[in-house]
């Protein structure tokens, strides 16, 4: 093969790979579990909690949250249940935060006072379930259990994150 064919045929790969390339590059819908977590924890002086729920939406395309039933423990106490229907569309690979009101069991009250004036971190875990739309198809539930501490956040007394 001579010299001045070299840069013509390299320009032919160059065009076939590009165009190779935009023909496989179609955009896969696919629909993930959502998670759910508390984002941050304020502890009103009536005693009542104020969370900051993080919903996170792991699929490629946007869904409609519709409906959050999760049951809320701290250090292995039964807080609440935190049932809320939001209606809230997140999208694709992304996450937003909704907030709800509980007022906790007494010993979920005594867990978090205890946590609070020793200043120490706070386990917690959320099971149950949501109830999630992907864009223009069925709605689905989702299994959510999960577990995650919270600490403290300094200069804000009674807000754990």
């Amino acid at each position: 093969m001579s010299y001045r064919f070299r840069p013509r045929l390299a320009l032919a790969l160059v065009v076939i790979a590009s165009l190779t390339l935009t023909a496989c590059n179609k955009t896969v819908k696919r629909v993930s579990e959502p998670a759910a977590s508390v984002q941050e924890l304020t502890v009103r002086a009536d005693g009542s909690w104020t969370i900051a729920l993080r919903l996170q939406n792991f699929s490629s395309m946007p869904m409609t949250f519709d409906n959050v039933a999760l049951q809320l423990k701290v250090s292995d106490q039964d807080a609440g249940q935190l049932q809320l229907q939001p209606a809230l569309s997140i999208g694709g690979v992304s996450a937003d935060v909704v907030n709800v009101e509980l007022k906790p069991s007494s010993g979920a009250r005594l867990v978090m006072a205890d946590a609070l004036a020793g200043n120490r971190t706070l386990g917690y875990s959320l099971k149950g379930t949501v109830s999630a739309t992907p864009q223009e198809k069925k709605q689905r539930t989702f299994e959510i259990d999960s577990r995650s501490t919270l600490n403290q956040a300094p200069g804000l007394p009674g807000v754990l994150r």
